[in-house]
């Protein structure tokens, strides 16, 4: 293919578009750990140098598409039945359906928990101040959307215990996501030996267990004393 370089912020963001796109079809074969910057130039059908004309790096392009992934969990969330909003139940069975949600809408997206268990470790390094700045003020719009969610939900827990919640539960996604994702040898093992079978954890149950405590100790800490 010959490089024809974009020469208008139209056919600059359709380049981008065409690296993100490529990327995150990527994603759908192989972890995070795996994508190279050298083969997403070949599926692009770029040199490696004119992909880093539109990406400063590997870790720029996958900050990218972990900021997109997050926009389209949200507008999931924002989408939801009014029926699973909060005026149905307790507190606490509208924090266990929420936790439901939560977890569910997460194992439907393994590309978003991939990204966000790779986030601290890798994602975050190898950019500049411009794109750590941009990034980060994209996650802190997306903490607030989902803060509003969760009062939607339990607005019971006020604008603290919300933002406690998202915190724990998407700390514990990132955790969860990689002690659920077991080798080989540990696959072999589990089916070789009955015993530790009962050891494998899954991702789902683990962060709605959580999510679902997590919600139930917030608000018994804002009971008042008696």
């Amino acid at each position: 293919m010959t490089f024809q370089r974009a020469r208008t912020d139209e056919q600059r963001s359709q380049r981008r578009r065409q690296i993100l796109d490529t990327a995150a079809a990527m994603l759908t074969e192989m972890p995070v750990a795996k994508l190279s910057l050298n083969e997403l130039s070949r599926r692009v059908g770029l040199a490696k140098a004119n992909v880093l004309r539109y990406f400063e790096s590997r870790e720029a392009v996958l900050l990218d598409l972990l900021d997109a992934e997050i926009r389209d969990w949200i507008t999931e969330l924002e989408t939801a039945r009014a029926d699973d909003d909060g005026d149905g139940g307790t507190a606490r069975e509208r924090g266990d359906r929420l936790a439901d949600t939560l977890a569910t809408s997460m194992a439907r997206r393994p590309v978003l928990c991939d990204l966000l268990s790779a986030q601290g470790a890798v994602l975050e390094h190898n950019i500049s101040t411009e794109v750590a700045i941009r990034h980060k003020h994209a996650a802190r719009d997306a903490l607030q959307s989902l803060v509003r969610i969760v009062l939607r939900h339990v607005p019971e827990l006020g604008a603290q215990g919300a933002a406690a919640l998202v915190e724990s539960t998407l700390l514990m996604a990132m955790t969860a996501w990689q002690c659920t994702r077991p080798s080989d040898a540990m696959l072999a093992a589990y089916a070789t030996d009955p015993e530790l079978a009962s050891m494998r954890l899954d991702f789902t149950d683990l962060v709605r267990r959580t999510t679902a405590v997590t919600t139930s100790g917030l608000l018994a800490r804002q009971e008042p004393s008696a």
